[in-house]
């Protein structure tokens, strides 16, 4: 027994060293990403959430010396209005700490299921993923920028957690509950937190804060969940219209110029838009891109992705279903920075999780990719992020990378599906693409 516990003993010293070591270069790297990117977009809004107090309005502001202004929505503005009583750097703080939770719980989510598929552990699992995310370029220009977008990731990965629920939980947990005839307040605020009835509820505040994530609610209906849809609709239209009571003036002009002034932040050539209008752009030497051809195209890849995102649902896997309508809005969208393109994180877990299975035999269905097809764009994937993204950018590496997942990520025929499928029958994809074991 002794033997025993003092081999326990070393065991939590263990832990605590390396949660300790992990905790002091965690606060390192949040250190080098801001004095990096000097928290040049959350200062900007700041700046014109600052003219706003004073009078001045928020789209009036300009930075010295540019054209350029914040492009921030309502929503955003108050929410981001506390910090303006802060030094830059203290707000700065704040925010990439909140980034950080965010982002921990959206990796929870995605990787939870496939650690206790691969009988590992869930804690340990989204710490070594937080630790590797740390280094990639979305978040390290998120957090670097200040700006929101791990945010948004956390709120729409939030809903995943809902949807499983509403497959999982409505049957085992509610029918059980439902036979005591237990109708308290308290009960029925169990039974929409166990059956997921608050699905959509993250989407719908990513979508008010952002107009990015609305794509997700097309998808809803697509896929037809409806509910969520519904519920999505109504979270972002209520938060819309509390911030039309809070802000009248500015609200109306971010929905009638502001939204649709789709280069106020920079112009749509600037190598950071790693969007298919900025490669286009760029490809034509001009500061926008041919309206029809960047439309054309870009319609093409909504399609591609929601259809695929279809598919991907139909099979069980909602989390590749929305990796795909998230990568597909980012590349057919005018605007991408690399911040945006932080679904590329949950692609590349992806397609890492699905060259386990194969290195494990555990595929269903053929592909002409095997395991270490995978295993290589998965790593190819994570050293695109890695790299400098003003080295990725030059080359148009994170536009390239989300074109390229639209239309060839795969997807797992899931054992717990994260969303209901109402009938069983598997549909093949409309367009074809690898699909997953």
């Amino acid at each position: 027994m002794p033997a025993i516990e003092k081999g326990a003993r070393r065991a939590a010293r263990r832990r605590s060293a390396f949660l300790t070591l992990g905790g002091l270069l965690t606060l390192l790297l949040i250190t080098i990403c801001i004095h990096g990117y000097a928290l040049s977009t959350l200062e900007v809004q700041l700046a014109a959430i600052r003219s706003w107090i004073i009078g001045d309005g928020i789209y009036t502001y300009r930075e010295d010396g540019t054209p350029f202004g914040a492009a921030l929505s309502p929503v955003l503005a108050l929410m981001l209005a506390p910090l303006v009583v802060l030094p830059l750097p203290v707000a700065g703080w704040l925010l990439a700490l909140t980034s950080l939770a965010a982002l921990m719980l959206a990796l929870m989510v995605l990787a939870g299921p496939a650690a206790r598929e691969h009988g590992r552990s869930r804690t340990g699992i989204v710490l070594a993923l937080t630790a590797l995310a740390l280094l990639a370029g979305p978040v390290r220009a998120t957090i670097g920028l200040g700006r929101v977008d791990l945010i948004l990731f956390g709120l729409v990965a939030a809903d995943l957690v809902a949807l499983r629920r509403a497959t999982l939980a409505r049957q085992r947990w509610w029918r059980s509950r439902s036979a005591t005839g237990d109708r308290s307040p308290a009960a029925r605020l169990r039974r929409v937190w166990f059956t997921g009835g608050w699905a959509g509820v993250g989407i719908g505040l990513a979508g008010a804060i952002a107009a990015g994530p609305l794509l997700l609610i097309g998808y809803l209906l697509v896929s037809k969940q409806r509910r969520a849809a519904l519920t999505a609709l109504i979270t972002a239209t209520t938060v819309s219209l509390c911030a039309l009571i809070a802000a009248p003036s500015e609200t109306l002009t971010w929905y009638r110029t502001t939204l649709w002034e789709i280069d106020r932040a920079a112009p749509l050539s600037d190598s950071g838009n790693q969007s298919l209008a900025g490669v286009l752009a760029r490809l034509y030497g001009d500061s926008a891109p041919p309206v029809l051809v960047w439309i054309s195209f870009g319609v093409l890849l909504l399609a591609v992705g929601l259809i695929r995102a279809r598919s991907a649902h139909a099979d069980g896997d909602e989390t590749a279903a929305f990796t795909l309508v998230a990568l597909a809005g980012a590349a057919a969208g005018p605007v991408t920075s690399p911040g945006e393109a932080i679904w590329l994180l949950p692609a590349v877990l992806i397609l890492a999780d699905e060259a386990i299975r194969r290195r494990l035999g555990t595929r269903l269905p053929r592909s002409r990719f095997t395991g270490v097809g995978f295993a290589a764009a998965g790593l190819a994937g994570y050293a695109l992020m890695v790299l400098d993204p003003l080295a990725a950018q030059t080359w148009n590496g994170y536009a390239l990378a989300l074109i390229l997942l639209v239309n060839a990520l795969p997807w797992r025929h899931d054992s717990m599906p994260a969303a209901p499928v109402r009938r069983p029958i598997r549909r093949a994809a409309a367009i074809p693409g690898p699909r997953g074991g």
